[in-house]
């Protein structure tokens, strides 16, 4: 078995086991109307998470995910609601500031990690002008379709499913997808080659931009309101996901169906903790020692592969 069939069968082997404790703890949750609800909020952890995605492909890391995707959130339930032009328009150009973001960062040689640290405070910033209060409204349109109940599958199991498979076809079935993984795995070859390094990590900069904002959008969607604060767990949500969807730090290997299996995983890991009575000071606890645990199992999988 390969390493890339082990980064998918990790993430699925740990959502059946999860998924098989929920109902066994649960049973009725064994429905149309249960799935709903324990994968109600998977969809925007998933975006968020294939945003993040797009970031540690290149070997950076992004900090600002949740305050970015709580500005478009705020933006969605403000200004796309009362004036659509505009919010469009504001959703556009945070998109290319975030490519902009990646370009300075290669251009200057500056740590990821840092930069995006403090553009997270300029994002919450944002949020708050454009939001002071908790409050706004979703578009008419975008509510119907995050509440639509489509026969037999729930509507998040069907978006988190088709959000797999088009970024599995972005990143590992097109030129350009296998070109940005090369960003992470030898920037020099693709250097050596014509690349423009600065142009491929604005791209995959703006990719994470673009999927913060439709994160942000189904997030308001699901919610019918925003704030400030909305999303800001999105940050730690997401890096945990694409890393327990089989992703890695660095050399650009990534899973795009993994980093939606892993969303769905810490999605419904909430649940499971609800469901057992945990005091919510400790659920937070409890579903890192869960990655912990599948992590580990992973690594122990992966160096008995290697020998």
């Amino acid at each position: 078995m390969t390493r890339e069939h082990l980064r998918i069968l990790l993430p699925v082997l740990s959502l059946a086991v999860l998924l098989a404790a929920v109902f066994y703890l649960q049973p009725r949750a064994m429905s149309y109307f249960g799935l709903n609800l324990l994968f109600n909020l998977a969809i925007p952890v998933a975006l968020a998470t294939i945003a993040q995605m797009m970031i540690i492909m290149v070997n950076d890391i992004d900090l600002s995910i949740g305050t970015f995707v709580s500005f478009c959130a705020c933006v969605t339930a403000t200004l796309v609601q009362d004036a659509p032009l505009l919010g469009y328009a504001v959703l556009l150009a945070a998109v290319l500031v975030y490519a902009g973001i990646g370009a300075v960062i290669h251009l200057r040689g500056l740590p990821a990690i840092v930069v995006t640290l403090g553009t997270s405070f300029v994002w919450g910033g944002l949020a708050i002008l454009v939001l002071p209060s908790p409050g706004g409204a979703s578009p008419d349109w975008l509510q119907s379709l995050m509440k639509s109940k489509p026969p037999l599958v729930p509507m998040a199991i069907i978006a988190a499913t088709l959000i797999g498979v088009l970024t599995h076809l972005l990143i590992k079935r097109s030129s350009i997808g296998v070109v940005l993984q090369g960003v992470g795995g030898n920037e020099r070859a693709l250097e050596r080659a014509g690349w423009s390094i600065v142009r491929l990590k604005a791209l995959a900069y703006g990719l994470a931009g673009l999927f913060g904002v439709l994160a942000g959008m189904a997030l308001v969607g699901l919610t019918t309101s925003a704030d400030a604060n909305i999303a800001l767990r999105y940050t730690l949500l997401s890096i945990a996901g694409v890393i327990l969807g089989g992703g890695e730090f660095t050399g650009g290997r990534v899973s795009p169906i993994g980093a939606v299996l892993g969303a769905l995983t810490l999605t419904l890991a909430a649940s499971f903790l609800s469901f057992l009575r945990l005091s919510p000071d400790w659920q937070i606890g409890a579903q890192g020692a869960i990655l912990i645990l599948v992590l580990a199992i992973r690594l122990l999988v992966t160096r008995r592969e290697a020998n």
